[in-house]
């Protein structure tokens, strides 16, 4: 809607003034403009306070209620979850230009509307997710394959010849016919990672194609993550040509390790391996479960995990599968905890990430709570967590469908957000919302994504120099 892109337009101008950008948010809201119910963020090296009142309700489960959730999927959730995908990947193919590849940030949940404001905005995130999106749709047959293999290839195309650039990052928000900067957005890194892992994907689905596999190379190389680092010991969040780099920087646990990883395995451009040691932990505590986690809504445990395989292995500081599956958790019984104050928020319905809602885009969540929940249920917050909890967010995803029906479940798959007891439903389906779905639908289903993204040996030479190796604790089993 006009009107959400106009907040979100505010709130971009509103960080190139500042230079302060929200935790991890591709979609972007700032963090520093979070309503009066938000807690102020943390500062460098304070840990994310629990909350107390809520977390003593409930009794620290054993381990295996955290680390050994229900892998059984029934024929009925499997059933959705592969309309999911295929409606998912439909979203990509016709909501993106057949000029350039490019994918609109939102777009209407009934179908392409060409007169619309909105529909000349993309994101490189969106299309970046939306790359890997037609790897899925080849693979399974949604659509003809030869004509995602055409896709891909004028994507990169373009992004490599077309698309202004510096040093190898690009414009955040563009314009999806002409790779134009749109309003005033900045060089994002970590919205340019997102892209990344998207274009090293299909490097390796269609790994035949020897100029996919050199435009995909040759834009990997381009990157300069050395000058993205502005001096510093972490990456920052971006540039403005009228201001130079953004204040703050990627320092705190985010959906950021893959974006590291990429750029410490950078076969022109890398930064040095202290920069994965440098970024902060901080630990979250609720229901006596401890985790690590920034001041962020539940997508930065997923979108970690989108393309980068951590299941069985660990690095000097943490399991981070087994993290993601104690975050989802903890959201899990934060949300029922939350249900006394909205009782159509339950077990059979809970979800709560950063998404549209009745009145703009809120980047709202929790524990601790961010944001000012208002009972606003998010289907991605449960389809982005499919392989940590799979059991539990396919029968959410059921029961939303089975009990919002058609208001939830559009020609592109789920809204991006609903309020049952307001009787409102989105009209958009977000590109990134849209695109962890999909790709975790299919990460727990097959793998697939997984399989092939971890073929890049520049990913593979990041994990061991950051030293990733087997964890001899592990006992996620998942797939």
């Amino acid at each position: 809607m006009a009107d959400s892109l106009l907040t979100r337009r505010q709130l971009l101008r509103t960080a190139g003034a500042s230079g302060a950008l929200a935790l991890g948010s591709p979609a972007l809201a700032l963090a520093g403009l979070q309503n009066q119910n938000t807690p102020p963020a943390t500062k460098p090296g304070q840990q994310p306070q629990p909350e107390s009142s809520a977390a003593g309700k409930y009794v620290h489960p054993p381990g295996s209620f955290i680390n050994r959730p229900l892998t059984q999927v029934s024929k009925t959730a499997d059933a959705l979850l592969d309309e999911m995908e295929e409606r998912g990947c439909q979203f990509f193919y016709a909501e993106a230009s057949p000029k350039t590849g490019l994918v609109r940030d939102r777009a209407h949940a009934s179908g392409p509307m060409p007169g619309r404001t909105a529909s000349r905005v993309a994101s490189i995130a969106a299309t970046g997710f939306g790359l890997s999106a037609l790897c899925i749709a080849a693979k399974r047959g949604y659509l003809r394959s030869s004509d995602c293999e055409a896709r891909v290839e004028k994507t990169l195309a373009f992004l490599l010849e077309d698309c202004p650039h510096e040093h190898g990052f690009l414009y955040h928000f563009i314009d999806i016919e002409s790779g134009q900067r749109m309003f005033a957005s900045e060089l994002s890194s970590i919205d340019t990672a997102l892209l990344l892992c998207g274009v090293l994907l299909c490097r390796q689905y269609f790994a035949g194609n020897q100029r996919i596999a050199a435009l995909a190379t040759t834009f990997y190389r381009r990157v300069d993550w050395q000058w993205m680092l502005n001096d510093g010991p972490t990456l920052s969040m971006g540039w403005l040509p009228d201001q130079g780099f953004l204040k703050h920087r990627w320092d705190i646990y985010a959906e950021l390790m893959t974006m590291y990883l990429l750029a410490i395995g950078s076969p022109t451009h890398p930064i040095p391996v202290s920069t994965w040691n440098a970024l902060q932990r901080p630990l979250v505590q609720f229901g006596g479960i401890e985790y690590i986690s920034g001041l962020a809504p539940l997508f930065i445990h997923q979108y970690a995990h989108a393309w980068c395989d951590y299941r069985d292995q660990r690095d000097l500081h943490a399991n981070y599968f087994t993290n993601s599956i104690a975050a989802t958790r903890t959201h899990q019984l934060w949300c029922i905890n939350l249900g006394q104050k909205f009782n159509w928020i339950d077990q059979d319905m809970w979800g709560i990430s950063a998404s549209d809602a009745r009145d703009g885009y809120r980047v709202w969540g929790g524990p601790p709570t961010m944001g000012g929940p208002d009972g606003t249920l998010v289907p991605c917050a449960a389809a982005g967590s499919l392989p940590f909890l799979p059991a539990e967010c396919s029968h959410v995803l059921l029961s939303m469908r089975e009990k919002m029906g058609p208001r939830v479940w559009t020609r592109y798959g789920f809204v991006d957000a609903f309020h049952p007891k307001a009787n409102w439903f989105a009209e958009d389906i977000l590109g990134i919302d849209q695109g962890i779905s999909v790709m975790m639908a299919e990460n727990l289903r097959t793998g697939f994504v997984w399989q092939y993204f971890m073929q890049n040996r520049e990913l593979a030479h990041a994990m061991s120099e950051v030293q990733f190796h087997p964890d001899p604790d592990a006992n996620s089993q998942v797939l």
